[in-house]
């Protein structure tokens, strides 16, 4: 579906309340959060950046378009806002026109292993997940389009697209796409059962690589095996699809909610490690035992909130510096295993110790996912507050004039911060970039992980759920000041999500408030210390509190 001239239109202001994603409830009116402060930062990023790359949104509309499309927001933690802004500006310059219309991309320059437009279905989860915030939806939809009838490699790489979909929806509340999409998404988990379904063991089978997990340790002792990855997002692709199913009035559904079931009890069954506590890669080999590495991988499971209680304990090695916490981001294996490494020579991407942001992100969103749905007493909102702070010190470059500059890029040294991957391609080929591997800085502005989606929903503690409500859970420090969520677009109403210790930021009272279309809708003298369920109809005139 072609757009020709929707961004022009759209910053020219013509049919400005359907295209710039502007709501009917006069949003600009009643910000809390001043655009100004968008625009700023937007002002600083262009000036220290180097376009290499423009897509549909260069450098010079940056500005226009994140004050037409994201929540604003505000937080004492000056790295953390900053990135959180960075990051938004950098998924912005992933947005590619194509003849067919809009998809996200992974990497800017063309890659030779990516599909048509240079699509890549690796990180699509994750651009659905940041992406569902944008006020407009165009983008999305037509993403969904390209990987289900526009010639997307779909299946190159493990990705979920029902559950992606579902989780913008979720966002939108609106799910025609969904529906007009249910037959495909059907036919998409049939073709994985005919590819990578292994009946004798009732489990997926995948190759790391193909999980984008290259040179694992587990990989290593054989890269094809059962893994925690691709059955939980095979059991997610089930659940949703047979709750589409079940929603359209499809008869299918049932059928898929018994795959479901099965799938999920042959992956606690098989690959949970009742001594290590862990869930581990089962090597697809005959007579083939758990592999001896806990991976970080493991943590998927939560992902999709598909773990119970009982398995929680493995949460206990997250922030131990003998397993995953590294001052730069949670290494991708344990790091008291003997295969741990943190290598400059072989393969410029490894997946067995360098900190990834693909994973970071998985992690923390599991993480998230444990606080809101369970209790234990392994992991704590503090511990995801400083896992995320860690996230945000990482996206740092020491540029040729030796100025620090928020920078994402590929695979981070866990120990000093040094992107592993740039610091090897920049000279991989006499001295030079090369071509072959995407040349000059292939992975600038890499767009295979999430923030802006752990700010919201995590820190901010914005949960989205089907019908006319949501759950606040902040996973922000209760120590801090202030902060504010603005801006946010969720069933066609607008957002605003704030603290105020004092009262005196913002001047709408001491503690927490959550706003409605302008309208308080909930509050309390302190952050939330469980998920309150908020109702959109709560912020009404007639249901106003007093």
């Amino acid at each position: 579906m072609k757009r020709t001239g929707f961004l022009l239109t759209c910053l020219l202001g013509a049919l400005a309340g359907t295209l710039c994603g502007q709501n009917p409830h006069g949003a600009a009116a009643r910000e809390i959060v001043p655009a100004s402060l968008v625009r700023d930062y937007v002002a600083r990023f262009n000036a220290a950046d180097e376009e290499l790359v423009a897509q549909a949104i260069p450098n010079s509309l940056a500005a226009d378009f994140m004050t037409a499309h994201i929540p604003r927001f505000e937080y004492p933690d000056r790295q953390i806002e900053e990135i959180y802004y960075f990051r938004w500006w950098t998924y912005r310059k992933h947005l590619k026109q194509t003849p067919d219309g809009y998809i996200v991309t992974e990497f800017l320059p063309p890659v030779p292993w990516a599909g048509k437009y240079n699509g890549i279905s690796c990180p699509a989860l994750h651009h659905y997940n940041e992406g569902r915030w944008l006020r407009n939806r165009a983008f999305l939809d037509d993403y969904a389009r390209y990987w289900l009838r526009g010639g997307g490699s779909l299946r190159t790489y493990t990705f979920p697209v029902a559950r992606a979909l579902y989780n913008c929806y979720l966002v939108t509340g609106d799910d025609s796409l969904l529906r007009a999409c249910l037959p495909d998404l059907k036919a998409n988990f049939e073709a994985w059962e005919k590819e990578r379904f292994d009946a004798a063991k009732g489990l997926f089978w995948q190759n790391d690589g193909a999980d984008g997990m290259e040179v694992s340790i587990c990989g290593a002792e054989n890269a094809d095996g059962y893994r925690a990855t691709i059955n939980s997002a095979m059991i997610a692709e089930a659940q949703t699809i047979a709750a589409m199913a079940e929603r359209f009035g499809d008869p299918s559904g049932e059928a898929f909610a018994k795959k479901a079931d099965a799938l999920l009890a042959n992956m606690l069954q098989t690959l949970w490690d009742a001594e290590a506590r862990f869930f581990k890669v089962l090597p697809r080999t005959e007579g083939a035992g758990l592999c001896s590495a806990r991976e970080l991988h493991g943590y998927t499971p939560w992902y999709y909130s598909l773990a119970g209680a009982e398995y929680a304990e493995a949460w206990r090695f997250l922030m131990d510096p003998a397993h995953f916490y590294a001052p730069y981001g949670p290494t991708t294996a344990e790091q008291l295993h003997p295969g741990f490494a943190v290598s400059y020579e072989g393969h410029e991407c490894q997946w067995n110790g360098p900190s990834w942001p693909f994973a970071t992100s998985v992690t923390l969103a599991a993480l998230a996912n444990l606080l809101n749905e369970q209790r234990q007493r392994f992991v704590s909102p503090k511990d995801y507050a400083a896992l995320l702070k860690i996230y945000a010190g990482s996206h740092c470059l020491k540029n040729d004039k030796g100025v620090a500059v928020p920078w994402i890029d590929e695979n981070l040294n866990p120990f000093t911060g040094d992107w592993i991957a740039r610091t090897r391609l920049k000279t991989w080929e006499n001295g030079s970039w090369s071509a072959a591997k995407g040349g000059a800085e292939r992975g600038k502005d890499y767009n295979h992980s999430t923030f802006c989606d752990l700010v919201i929903t995590g820190l901010a503690g914005m949960r989205p759920a089907e019908g006319d409500t949501f759950t606040v859970f902040p996973l922000a420090p209760p120590d801090l000041p202030y902060f504010c969520l603005d801006g946010l677009s969720y069933h066609g109403h607008d957002i605003a999500i704030l603290w105020d210790k004092d009262g005196k930021r913002y001047r709408r009272g001491k503690g927490f408030r959550v706003l409605i279309d302008g309208r308080e809708a909930f509050s309390s003298a302190t952050l939330p210390e469980k998920p309150a369920p908020v109702s959109l109809n709560a912020a009404r005139p007639e249901n106003r509190s007093q």
